[in-house]
């Protein structure tokens, strides 16, 4: 019988957030006879919780630092004693923290880019030590992936990227399929059958713009039948909470922690909002498409790879709430628009970003770089 190559999925955090679904996306659909996946998270939480349940082995080395020596030790223990043959680490923090480990046991590193951790909003200080950070990255993977287009090209302008390629993250279209029994969530929160129900789901962090949501939502008329609904945690959640009260919004807005039950979540949803500073590929936004729901969603790289303007959902500029007001109102006093935008939308995630094309090109890299004897 061939052996299994042995990977370390390394990721930054135990919260659910892209990467994080993306990682429990990938190694549940890999091929089990060939590939045994062993997780290491940088933090705990319900990510951890749901790949135990799932049955695989997971460690966690806490830190919330990238290039966090302290912990290389530790992380290097984990990987002589679990024989690892491949370190897959996605975003930043994981491979900061093992690269380490991956060159000193003369072991294949691959650096997935979940988005660049250099921003439009960084000082140029930050900014240019997050390059060179980056690039010091990309020089240590035996093979980089990047999920969009938008991320490749913005590397290449920035710093050599000699092993790098690109696969699309992709969407378990039978757990996200429009098409199923799905249980009544606007039931199960008090919202009317008939109102018209806008969705954030997404990290409550500055990345995502949650209080330019929340102003945009205090210039959409109250006489429309609409509710929104803001689902996730985040270090601005206190003040998204306070900002609500202060526009008047609690009447509006159903708030929720974060929900294991996001397909049922989207199913109640009429119209999809994203309005981030930068994106990777965002999972949350192809989730929605795949549910076929109308998009309202900045106008930045990654997205742009996704969303064809007035094809597949609406696209507005950054930090812009009248926008975001105006788009949504569009899509609420024009169903038809609400029901084209969704059925292009869907359209395209079957099409281009389902899981398993995303995991049988992440195996070929596998095979590459630890090839089967």
């Amino acid at each position: 019988m061939l052996r299994k190559i042995k990977i370390l999925q390394a990721i930054r955090q135990g919260k659910v957030g892209g990467g994080e679904t993306h990682v429990m996306d990938l190694v549940n659909e890999l091929n089990k006879e060939e590939f045994e996946s062993v997780i290491l998270s940088f933090t705990d939480g319900p990510m951890v919780e749901r790949l135990r349940a799932d049955g695989f082995k997971v460690y966690v080395v806490q830190t919330e630092k990238p290039f966090n020596y302290k912990v290389w030790k530790l992380v290097k223990k984990i990987v002589e004693q679990e024989k690892i043959n491949l370190i897959h680490a996605h975003g930043t923090r994981a491979n900061s923290n093992t690269f380490s480990t991956a060159k000193s046991l003369d072991i294949p590193l691959i650096y997935t880019v979940h988005g660049w951790s250099f921003h439009p909003d960084q000082s140029l200080i930050v900014k240019i030590i997050r390059t060179l950070s980056e690039r010091f990255l990309v020089k240590k993977a035996d093979q980089t992936i990047c999920v969009s287009e938008s991320n490749l090209k913005e590397g290449l302008s920035r710093f050599p990227m000699a092993n790098a390629t690109v696969i699309l993250n992709g969407i378990n279209q039978q757990k996200f399929n429009p098409d199923q029994r799905f249980k009544d969530v606007k039931e199960e929160l008090n919202i009317a059958a008939d109102a018209i129900l806008v969705g954030y789901i997404a990290r409550i962090t500055a990345q995502k713009e949650p209080l330019n949501f929340l102003r945009a939502i205090a210039q959409v008329p109250v006489h429309l039948n609409v509710k929104f609904m803001i689902v996730g945690d985040g270090e601005l959640k206190a003040e998204m909470l306070e900002l609500a009260c202060s526009l008047n919004l609690n009447d509006r807005v159903v708030f929720q922690d974060f929900r294991s039950d996001i397909p049922e979540v989207l199913n109640a949803l009429d119209i999809f909002c994203l309005p981030s500073l930068w994106e990777g590929l965002p999972i949350a936004l192809l989730e929605a498409m795949a549910m076929r729901k109308a998009i309202v969603a900045t106008e930045i790289d990654g997205i742009k790879d996704l969303i064809k303007a007035g094809e597949n959902g609406l696209l507005i500029p950054i930090s812009c709430p009248d926008k975001i007001a105006e788009a949504i109102i569009l899509l609420i006093e024009d169903p038809e628009l609400r029901r084209r935008l969704g059925e292009q939308a869907g359209l395209t995630i079957r099409d281009k970003f389902n899981v398993e094309r995303m995991t049988r090109s992440v195996e070929e890299v596998y095979r590459k770089l630890v090839p089967l004897t």
